[in-house]
């Protein structure tokens, strides 16, 4: 069998992951499967620390300094996610904390 790339990163996830069969990914256009792909890629990313807060994250960042700059990029990319559907987050101010 060739070895392709579309199989391992493209049709392989949606399968795997998406659960799509064959024939609707046959008869999807590649862009969209692309696009599907890529949305749950981000969705993935988006939520992959979801009930886990900055101090957990900073604790367990103790033996896996990755995770620190995983969780960083999840949160800037929900924050931007959050920013373009126009939900408005609270900005803790000094008065606030006080």
């Amino acid at each position: 069998m060739r070895e392709s790339p579309e199989a391992v990163y493209l049709y392989i996830p949606l399968m795997e992951k998406l659960h799509m069969s064959w024939s609707e990914i046959k008869q999807t256009p590649k862009h969209e499967l692309e696009g599907i792909l890529g949305a749950f890629q981000t969705y993935t990313m988006i939520h992959a620390f979801d009930g886990y807060s900055a101090d957990d994250i900073s604790k367990l960042s103790k033996d896996k300094p990755q995770l620190r700059s995983d969780y960083n990029r999840a949160s800037n990319a929900k924050a931007l996610m959050e920013q373009k559907i126009g939900k408005k987050r609270k900005i803790a101010s000094f008065k606030d904390l006080m």
